[in-house]
C-alpha cells in the first residue's frame, strides 16, 4: 500500500525525526518495526493562528517500495546522436534548460550569451555596486544564468504542471542545489549559491557535445523570406544552424529594435511598475508569526499582498526576505532597483516589489503608443529618476510615511543598498497615476498587515522590469515565429515566463516543439 498523508509539527519538533516518524505511523495506522517506509513530499508553514506550526507531506509505503516524482525522472543525455545544430540566444534559465533539452532529443545546442561567465560577471556587478557604472552587457540582467541568478533564485511559479516542475528541480539539484527544493512550498537556492550550480550546468552542456560562448552579442539577424539564415555576432561574425531560439530575458532591448528593422511582428504587452519597499525583518517576523524574536526553527517570513484600486491591480512582487536591494540598471542613464537574498537569508532587512499594472491601453491613452509605447514609458520614468539624482547609482528614497502622505519630512531609515539612498519626493518624481495607486495599495496593505504601515520602513525608486514590455509572438503549437519558420521565442523575454522555473520550462517546451519541427 502506497499514500499520501500529511501531519502538522511544531517548529520545536521539526528536526526531531522520531517524533516525525511517529506521527507518519499514526496517520497510517501502522505500528510494526519493519515493513514502513516514508519521503517527504511538501513543506509548508501554517501561520494563520496563534502558534505556527509544519505542514508536513509524505508519501508513505507499507510493505513496499515508493518513489518520489523526482526519483522517477531519467535524464538522459547523449554525444552520439548529435544531428542538428540550434543556435540558443541568451545563458539564462530559458536557454541553458533548452540546452540540456537539446542534448536529451541528439539536438546540437550552441549558447551565445552576450555578456560574461558568473564568475567574470561578480565584477561588473561590484562596480555598478560602488562606483555606479553600469556595462550594459554584464550586470544583473545581463550575464550566465540571466537575471534570476544574482537576483535571488527564488524558484515560485504559478504553474500547475507539477511534472514539468518536478523535472526542473531535479535538474538544479542534479547540479548542486539541496534536495530541499523539491518538497519546499516556497523554494529558495539563494544568490551566493546559484553560480556554483550554473556553472556545472554549463559543464553538463560542454561535456555532451553543447557549445557556451561568452562576448557574443548578436547584433543582427539574417532573415530570407519566412526563415532565419543566421545571426551576426559582435557585428563581424556570421552563424548559422537548423533552428534558432530567442531567450534574450525581459531587458534586451536591442533585440526588440532588430525585429522592428527587420519588420518582423511583435506586440505591447501589459507589465507592471512601482516601487520597492524595504522594512526591518524583525518586524515582518513579528507580524506574520506572532512572535517577538522569531523561533529558531522557523524561516524569516515572508509576505504576499494584493489589492484592487479602482479596478486596478497592486500586488507585491518578488518579495525577499532577509535580503538586500540592488541596482538592476541595463545601461548608464537610468535607476532601476530589483531584490535579492542570499541563501542563509540573514539580512536585517525585508524587501519586497510593490507594483502596479500597466495596460497597453492605459499607456497609449496617455500618448505612449505603437508597439514600443510601453517600454518608451519605462525608459522615460528610469530615466527621469536617473536625472533627478547626481548622475550615481544611488537610488532616491522616502519614509513610507512620508510617501503615503506626499511629503519629505522624515529621515530615511538604515538600508541595505549598498550604492546608498537620497531623500527624495517620490510622490513628484512617478508619474501621478502609478503614484496614488501605490499611496492607496500601500494603505489597503496597512489593514490586512498591522503594523505594516511605520516610519521604520523606506520606498526606494523604481522598481520597472518586473516582465517584458513586449511579448514576441509565437504559434500556439509549433511554438514559432508567425513569419519565421525556424525561429522560436521563449521565456520572460519573448513574454511567455514569468520567473526561473517558468523561463526554464519554457525553454524545454520550445525545443519539444522544434524537435517535432525538424523531425
Amino acid at each position: 500500500m502506497v499514500k499520501e498523508v500529511e501531519i502538522k509539527v511544531n517548529p520545536e519538533s521539526i528536526n526531531d525525526s522520531a517524533q516525525i516518524e511517529t506521527l507518519v505511523r499514526n496517520a497510517v495506522n501502522y505500528f510494526k518495526k519493519d515493513g514502513l517506509s516514508f519521503k517527504l513530499v511538501k513543506k509548508s508553514i501554517d501561520s494563520r493562528r496563534a502558534k505556527p506550526f509544519y505542514l508536513l507531506r509524505f508519501l508513505v509505503g507499507v510493505n513496499e517500495p515508493i518513489e518520489t516524482d523526482a526519483e522517477k525522472i531519467k535524464l538522459n543525455y547523449s554525444t552520439s546522436a548529435l544531428r542538428k545544430n540550434v543556435i540558443i540566444i541568451g545563458a539564462g534559465p530559458a536557454g541553458y534548460f533548452a540546452a540540456l533539452e537539446c542534448l536529451e532529443h541528439g539536438l546540437k545546442p550552441i549558447v551565445l550569451e552576450r555578456g560574461k561567465d558568473v564568475q567574470l560577471r561578480r565584477r561588473d556587478l561590484k562596480a555598478i555596486q560602488q562606483d555606479g557604472i553600469v556595462n550594459p552587457h554584464s550586470n544583473y540582467c545581463f550575464g550566465e544564468g540571466g537575471a534570476g541568478t544574482y537576483s535571488d533564485g527564488k524558484l515560485y511559479t504559478r504553474s500547475k504542471k507539477r511534472g514539468k516542475i518536478v523535472k526542473t528541480l531535479k535538474i538544479l539539484v542534479d547540479h548542486g542545489a539541496k534536495a530541499d527544493i523539491l518538497y519546499d512550498s516556497h523554494p529558495h537556492i539563494g544568490s551566493n549559491k546559484l553560480p556554483g550550480i550554473i556553472t556545472e550546468i554549463r559543464k553538463t552542456i560542454e561535456a555532451y557535445g553543447g557549445e557556451v560562448r561568452f562576448d557574443s552579442h548578436v547584433t543582427d539577424f539574417v532573415f530570407d523570406q519566412n526563415s532565419c539564415k543566421g545571426v551576426v555576432i559582435n557585428d563581424k561574425e556570421e552563424l548559422s544552424a537548423d533552428a534558432y531560439v530567442l531567450a534574450t530575458g525581459h531587458s534586451a532591448r536591442d533585440i526588440f529594435a532588430l525585429f522592428d528593422k527587420h519588420g518582423k511582428s511583435m506586440e505591447a504587452k501589459p507589465f507592471a511598475m512601482g516601487i520597492r519597499i524595504e522594512h526591518p525583518q524583525e518586524l515582518i517576523d513579528e507580524i506574520q508569526y506572532g512572535q517577538k524574536p522569531r523561533e529558531g526553527n522557523l524561516p524569516v517570513a515572508s509576505y504576499s499582498l494584493v489589492s484592487q484600486i479602482k479596478g486596478v491591480g497592486v500586488f507585491s512582487f518578488c518579495m525577499c526576505p532577509g535580503g538586500l536591494i540592488v541596482p538592476s540598471a541595463t545601461a548608464p542613464g537610468e535607476i532601476v532597483v530589483n531584490g535579492m537574498s542570499l541563501s542563509r537569508r540573514d539580512s536585517a532587512f525585508a524587501n519586497s516589489g510593490i507594483v502596479t499594472e500597466l495596460s497597453t491601453e492605459e499607456l497609449q491613452s496617455k500618448g505612449f503608443d505603437g508597439v514600443f509605447g510601453n517600454v518608451n514609458f519605462q525608459k522615460e520614468v528610469e530615466q527621469n529618476i536617473f536625472k533627478y539624482g547626481d548622475g550615481s547609482q544611488k537610488a532616491p528614497a522616502q519614509n513610507l510615511i512620508d510617501f503615503v502622505n506626499g511629503k519629505t519630512m522624515l529621515e530615511l531609515n538604515d538600508s541595505s543598498y549598498i550604492p546608498g539612498l537620497y531623500r527624495a519626493p517620490l510622490h513628484e518624481l512617478l508619474p501621478d497615476f502609478i503614484y496614488e495607486r501605490l499611496r492607496d495599495g500601500l494603505l489597503s496593505f496597512a489593514l490586512k498587515m498591522k503594523p505594516y504601515y511605520t516610519d521604520a520602513a523606506n520606498v526606494v525608486a523604481v522598481e520597472s522590469r518586473t516582465s517584458s514590455p513586449i511579448r514576441i509572438p509565437r504559434d500556439n503549437t509549433n511554438c514559432n515565429h508567425p513569419e519565421i519558420a525556424n525561429l522560436f521565442p521563449c521565456g520572460e523575454g519573448a513574454g511567455y515566463a514569468g520567473g526561473i522555473l517558468s523561463a526554464a520550462m519554457d525553454g524545454q517546451r520550445v525545443v519539444k516543439a522544434i524537435v517535432g519541427v525538424l523531425a
